[in-house]
Formats: structure tokens, C-alpha cells, sequence
């Protein structure tokens, strides 16, 4: 467990990782605002701290994940305005429309999902002890973090306080005692809604939460606190500020990962350059994605393209290929492989994903080769070894998850299916036999058309799905 070396933002250097409690590590991601379905920009960040939770349980890490749940904000209640429904059933319906996307891209459940109006009682005793402390101040039932109390804020994202732009997370500006004092306690407006504190009622800011929920859940001081480049500032700072001023030690390690663009621009819902995740799963396969969008290096962004997707389940495919052969001559293997030396060097190497899959394809070029000529002992090895691999990027397809996902909802059709293209391989087989090979050709290419590929194995003909690019 010595090896594992991690980016941490706020020193901005590679840190050897090292547990506040040995063998157990905390992790804190920042969750949806769910104001809207999930796109593909927004799922990205859950992957990347998916596949970090798997390797340091591959590591031997006990870790607790938890992962917030903003569902009280002023887009909610914006939203739930304009489409003339009560705040709650927006957020309510977002929130589940996000947990079936994190669920179809194979995510590991967090240990909890808390969600912010369930934690009033915990923001409300932060605020007290920020009080208490002169770093806060309560004014006309707002209550605001004083900047000035906390002299290291601007420090996780490198900005001097005397650069810091007055923070606009308020509507009237006017009760702040310095312009960059930045909201904790909103003072409840008429139809919305509001919890009582002690000075008087109204609802959290964006803030706040995450400080009163990390704590919460992972203690006053933690390992690893995660999220996108766009909450550095201000987001994760205002945490670092409010939490440290109220005598927490809070994250160690600050991981940030890229975002998913398209044109050069961070995709999101205000520059209307989104791609919805339940739209995108009906042209390619969940796991596909998955694998498109971890294939990168978590601190690099993706320019996303319908290309490069296809690309990467072409690659997929091949892998996917192997073991189903695989499979077929060893039967359905259990157990666990050695995860090659290489692999795991790259993937202690904060999380070397790329250099991890170069190691993960000379393996498959090579376990191809077994299948071919070597024994079965050496192709249960190599596939043993493959498959440990797929399964710390989560992307494993004999994973009872995945599995799971091609039985559900489309039996009669992958039947129906079937039976349509063996009786089309059986007239083929009959061309072949009268040595009509034209006929035989002909038969393949309408299958190919028709998005079905056929290899010819000494077991007799197989047949696939065949990715868009490959179809003539």
C-alpha cells in the first residue's frame, strides 16, 4: 500500500497517499445539483472517483465513499417555477434520473447518499460555532462567512485575497460587510422554503452543505475530497475556508478532474451543448461509454465527438471479443487474476489510466495469440489477468452488472434476433457446401449491412453485433 502517488490540488504536486487512518480511507465527492437530467459532462466525475474507489480497494483499502445530493438550490426552485410543480418533485425526479445513469454506467453505490435538506441540524450547529468564532455574522436573516477571518482563503485555488472578486451568491449585496463575504444562511423569501435557525428562518447556501455533510459522515478531518476543475473556485475554496475557520482539519487530498467539452467549451445545460446520458445509451452500449469516458486521464479534459466514441467501442469490442472466446473454450472461470506489474505501477501513478490500457491491449494482443496455439492453463491465465484489469476501470463484461444489463427487457427481441441470423448462417453453410462461394459471400455482406458480424472459427461460424464503423 506504499505506492499510490495522487495530484492534490491544493499543493499542487504528486503526494505519496497516506491515510489519516491506516488500511481506511474517506472519500467526499460533490454530487448533482439536480435541477436537470444528467448529460454526459455531469456522469464523468462519478466514473473517474468510481475507478479511484475501485483501485484502492484493489489496494486493500476499507473505504467509505460518500457522495452528496444538492436538492435545494435556486435553479430547483427556478425550475420548478417555470414548469409550474412544487421544488421538491423536480429535485425528486432529477435525483433518480441521476442514479439510473450512475447505475447504467456500472458505478459502484456509495456507502451514503445524504442529501442537503436532510442536514439543516448539522449546517445550523456549523454556522454556531462560525459565529462563535467571529469568522461569521448574521445579518438581516441572512448569515454571511467573513473572508477577512480566514487570511489563507484563495489558497487551494491560488488567488490572492486581494484579487478576489465580491462573491455574487446573494440577491442584495447590501448587508455584507465586504463584498466578498459569500453566503452560508439565505433569510426565507415568500413561497419558498425555509428552516428555523436561530437567526430566523430561510435555507442553506450552495456552500455550506458539503462542510456540514463531509463532517458528518467522515469526521472533522478526512482523506480525499473530490469534484470537477469548475468547483475549485468558489466552491471547494468557500468549504476549505468555512470548515478550517470553524477548527476542522477537513480534506488532506484535493483530486480535481477535466471536463467533457465539445468545441473547445465545458459541456453544460447554459451553452445548450449537452448530451443527455439516457439519449446517448440508446447508440451505444452503457459499457462502451463507460469505457470511452475513463479511457482518458482523469485530470485531462475529453473532447467528446461521436467519432472518438465510436472509436473507443471499436477498441472495446476487441476486447469484449477475447473474452467470449475465451470463454467458450475455458467455460465461465471464477476467481481473481494478477493484475500485471506495469498496470499497476501506471494506475499507483495517479491513476495512469492510459498507460494502464497500453499495458491492458500488449496483454490482449498476446492472450489472442493463446488462443490460437497456447494451452488452457495459459489462456485461464491470461484471461484471469485481463479481466482484473477490465474490473478496476469497471468495465469487466462478464460482471454480473453488466450481465445484467444485456438480459433485462430485450429477451424476445435478442431471440428473435438469433433466430433470424442462424437461419440466415445456415444458408450461407449450404452455399459453402455446394462450393457456391459467391452466395456464401453475399449472405455475410447482407448480415454485415444489417449490423451483424461473422467470424469463421474452427467451432463454426460466430456472430456479433458489429460496431456503426465497421457496417458497409
Amino acid at each position: 500500500m506504499t505506492g499510490l502517488r495522487l495530484y492534490d490540488t491544493a499543493t499542487r504536486s504528486l503526494r505519496p497517499f497516506e491515510p489519516l487512518e491506516p488500511g481506511k480511507v474517506g472519500i467526499y465527492l460533490c454530487g448533482a445539483t439536480v435541477q436537470s437530467p444528467p448529460h454526459v459532462g455531469h456522469v464523468r466525475s462519478q466514473l473517474v472517483f468510481d475507478v479511484l474507489r475501485r483501485w484502492l480497494v484493489h489496494r486493500g483499502y476499507d473505504v467509505t465513499f460518500v457522495r452528496n445530493v444538492t436538492d435545494i438550490d435556486d435553479k430547483i426552485l427556478r425550475k420548478g417555477a417555470e414548469q409550474g410543480v412544487p421544488w421538491w418533485q423536480v429535485a425528486a425526479a432529477n435525483e433518480r434520473a441521476f442514479e439510473w445513469a450512475y447505475d447504467v454506467l456500472g458505478c459502484l453505490p456509495p456507502s451514503v447518499t445524504p442529501r442537503a435538506t436532510g442536514h439543516v441540524t448539522q449546517m445550523v450547529e456549523l454556522m454556531d460555532r462560525l459565529v462563535e468564532r467571529g469568522a461569521a455574522y448574521a445579518a438581516s436573516g441572512d448569515v454571511y462567512f467573513s473572508v477577512g477571518a480566514y487570511p489563507a482563503y484563495g489558497s487551494l485555488s491560488g488567488q490572492r485575497l486581494d484579487d478576489v472578486q465580491p462573491a455574487a451568491d446573494a440577491e442584495v449585496e447590501t448587508f455584507k460587510r465586504d463584498p466578498r463575504d459569500f453566503t452560508l444562511w439565505k433569510a426565507a423569501k415568500p413561497g419558498e422554503p425555509s428552516w428555523p435557525t436561530p437567526w430566523g428562518r430561510g435555507r442553506p447556501g450552495w456552500h455550506l452543505e458539503c462542510s456540514a455533510m463531509a463532517e458528518a459522515y467522515l469526521g472533522p478531518e478526512f482523506d480525499i475530497h473530490g469534484g470537477g476543475f469548475d468547483l475549485v473556485f468558489p466552491h471547494h475554496e468557500n468549504e476549505i475556508a468555512q470548515s478550517r475557520a470553524a477548527g476542522d482539519g477537513f480534506a488532506r487530498y484535493w483530486l480535481h478532474n477535466g471536463w467533457v467539452t465539445t468545441a473547445g467549451e465545458k459541456m453544460s445545460k447554459s451553452l445548450g451543448n449537452f448530451l443527455l446520458v439516457s439519449e446517448v445509451v440508446k447508440r451505444v452500449r452503457p459499457i462502451a461509454l463507460r469505457y470511452y469516458l475513463v479511457s482518458a486521464h482523469y485530470r485531462s479534459h475529453i473532447e467528446y465527438s461521436e467519432e472518438a466514441l465510436a472509436e473507443a467501442a471499436v477498441s472495446f469490442a476487441r476486447i469484449e471479443g477475447f473474452v467470449e472466446r475465451a470463454v467458450e473454450r475455458l467455460g465461465d472461470p471464477a476467481g481473481e487474476g494478477r493484475l500485471p506489474d506495469a498496470f499497476v505501477a501506471a494506475m499507483d501513478d495517479d491513476l495512469g489510466v492510459p498507460a494502464a490500457l497500453a499495458v491492458l491491449h500488449d496483454s490482449l494482443r498476446e492472450a489472442n495469440k493463446l488462443l490460437e496455439s497456447g494451452s488452457d492453463e495459459e489462456l485461464t491465465l491470461a484471461l484471469g489477468s485481463l479481466r482484473a484489469m477490465l474490473s478496476v476501470l469497471g468495465v469487466d463484461p462478464l460482471d454480473p452488472v453488466w450481465r445484467r444489463q444485456g438480459s433485462e427487457g430485450d429477451d424476445g427481441l435478442r431471440r428473435a434476433v438469433a433466430a433470424l441470423v442462424e437461419s440466415a448462417l445456415a444458408q450461407r453453410q449450404d452455399a459453402r457446401a455446394r462450393k457456391d462461394f459467391a452466395a456464401a459471400d453475399a449472405v455475410r455482406d447482407r448480415l454485415l449491412a444489417a449490423g451483424v458480424a461473422v467470424e469463421d472459427t474452427p467451432q463454426g461460424p460466430r456472430w456479433s453485433l458489429a460496431p456503426a464503423t465497421d457496417r458497409s
